[in-house]
């Protein structure tokens, strides 16, 4: 099974193609699809470049990103990874 994800044009943020190939903030409200209309959602959401950015497919397994790029689509789900430190001890 796969998800299409993105970045939104706006923000930068990841998302997610949902219901109605809609954008999606996260992975739980994306559509899982077979390989054929991942495809397709591929397609549609690529001729949408005023919202969606570098759209591409990825495995999942019970909507946790699984196969080869694994380990990037978790990080990806799970929010932006700039503005969680501390500087200089101050938070």
């Amino acid at each position: 099974m796969k998800v299409v994800t993105a970045n939104r044009l706006s923000d930068g943020r990841v998302i997610y193609a949902g219901v109605d190939n809609q954008p999606v903030g996260h992975i739980d409200q994306a559509s899982v699809l077979d390989d054929a209309a991942a495809e397709i959602v591929l397609a549609e959401v690529a001729g949408r470049p005023d919202v969606f950015v570098n759209p591409y497919l990825f495995e999942v397994s019970d909507r946790t990103p699984s196969g080869r790029d694994r380990l990037k689509e978790r990080i990806r789900s799970a929010g932006p990874t700039v503005g969680h430190s501390v500087v200089g001890g101050v938070g």
